[in-house]
């Protein structure tokens, strides 16, 4: 019997709407710089919804060969891109016999599904003869993982999950296990997405999933919000390297955390919508708590899916619930949709990658080990989720960590210390000076260090 191995990420790599490499991503997430706003990639003349999150400025010839790359499609260009990127975090180096112990597991929702409808339009237009003979294996979902192994020169596996929005975290969780088995010493692992095409944004919209506020598009995700009414579409991916503890030792390499465990499970309830009781999330959460011998108590902030739907939001927040029981009213959950939109399969992974920043650690723990993690706004050695103002005063507990009466506090405090004097006397009025001045008396932080911006949930910031 093999004996367990530890496993710890070592590199990241990010292609985002707020930024193309991992410090300008997060950046724009700590100043609230919403990624969203008008679609410029198709016309939207007549189309319900007209705004996204695309990826701007993305030249894929700098990432790879520029003949290769027009052999790919959008998506797996994004693989690519992020996983030469956390290679290159990660300073990893290959030696031929290492080769084959080195995997890719590259997730998707949708693969190269804009190429199937671009295709099928230069079929009926333009008839047999001119439908490119790459068209397959440009297509298939798999190729994210493939090109990014024939990249890297990775042998061992080459895995691509299809799950929907839950596509990136599968390709961890797979990952973790190629290492734990000990069939593989290092994975690439991560999720990618480029589906922004007037045939998904149509169905989508026509399905209510998407938020309609075409005119305030930096307004439109709002995560655990009174008054969300859908996502917002998007596209992107994030790759992390994972590798055994004992590897990265070896090597002398950075680790940025340890992937100590994961759950999977199904609702088995209907093609689009949660369970409403959230059992189907919370069995996820108890398994991935049991995999990593955690108690409930022992977690300090989720990474939440956080789409911004009516259903999706009031069943995930049942789901904490569930899962967590007291704990739960002292967790901190955040999504980053608010400003990256909705990825689908390289959703779970770009939020994975912001909860591991060393960046986070040190404000969050200095000096220690990860506790609590919100990629709205940090401030040194406390948390501020800053949550969109409402008209109703909340009568939720004060130490909930999201709002479910109907109304929603302008501000909430959570972090190592919990100020509710602070929260209450900057939700009463959130732009006063003299309540910024008397909370930065509290929190040692000077007056001209605090700025205030409107727009969606995690928008407000110091």
């Amino acid at each position: 019997m093999i004996p367990p191995r530890e496993v710890v990420i070592t590199g990241l790599g990010l292609i985002s709407p707020v930024g193309n490499d991992v410090e300008t991503g997060w950046t724009q997430l700590l100043n609230g710089r919403s990624g969203i706003g008008p679609i410029t990639r198709f016309d939207t003349t007549n189309m319900p919804v007209t705004i996204a999150t695309e990826v701007k400025g993305f030249e894929a010839g700098n990432y790879m060969d520029s003949k290769g790359a027009r052999r790919m499609s959008r998506f797996a260009q994004f693989a690519v891109a992020a996983a030469q990127l956390a290679a290159d975090d990660a300073k990893l180096t290959l030696a031929d016999d290492e080769r084959r112990r080195a995997a890719s597991a590259i997730a998707t929702g949708s693969g190269g599904a804009i190429d199937t409808m671009d295709e099928v339009l230069v079929l009926n237009e333009r008839g047999p003869a001119r439908v490119s003979p790459f068209y397959i294996p440009i297509m298939a979902p798999n190729m994210g993982a493939c090109q990014v192994s024939m990249h890297l020169g990775l042998r061992g596996p080459a895995l691509a999950s299809v799950a929907a929005c839950a596509s990136g975290l599968y390709s961890y969780m797979e990952a973790k296990q190629l290492i734990e088995s000990g069939r593989c010493d290092v994975v690439l692992a991560g999720g990618t997405e480029a589906a922004l095409h007037p045939l998904p944004i149509a169905a989508l919209a026509n399905m209510r999933a998407l938020s309609r506020r075409n005119d305030e598009p930096t307004r439109a995700s709002r995560p655990f919000d009174r008054d969300r009414d859908g996502f917002v579409f998007g596209e992107g991916a994030a790759v992390m390297v994972i590798e055994s503890e004992a590897r990265a030792k070896a090597r002398n390499a950075k680790v940025y955390a340890e992937l100590a465990g994961g759950g999977l499970s199904c609702d088995a309830f209907h093609i689009t919508a949660p369970l409403e009781d959230g059992s189907g999330a919370q069995d996820a959460m108890t398994e991935a708590l049991r995999a990593s011998e955690l108690r409930p108590e022992d977690i300090d902030y989720i990474a939440a899916h956080g789409t911004g739907t009516p259903l999706n939001d009031a069943s995930e927040t049942r789901a904490v619930k569930l899962a967590f029981g007291e704990h739960a009213y002292k967790l901190s959950l955040s999504s980053p949709k608010s400003m990256v939109g909705h990825l689908l399969g390289g959703a779970g992974a770009v939020g994975a990658l912001a909860a591991v920043l060393p960046q986070a650690v040190e404000l969050l723990a200095p000096g220690g080990r990860l506790a609590v993690i919100s990629f709205h706004s940090l401030e040194d050695r406390l948390v501020k989720q800053f949550l969109r103002a409402g008209s109703r005063e909340c009568v939720c507990p004060p130490q909930q960590p999201v709002c479910t009466c109907g109304a929603q506090p302008a501000l909430r405090l959570v972090g190592r210390k919990a100020i509710k004097a602070t929260a209450d006397e900057i939700a009463a009025n959130p732009r006063s000076r003299s309540a910024r001045l008397r909370v930065g008396e509290k929190l040692g932080i000077r007056n001209s260090e605090w700025r205030v911006a409107s727009g969606a949930p995690g928008h407000m910031r110091n």
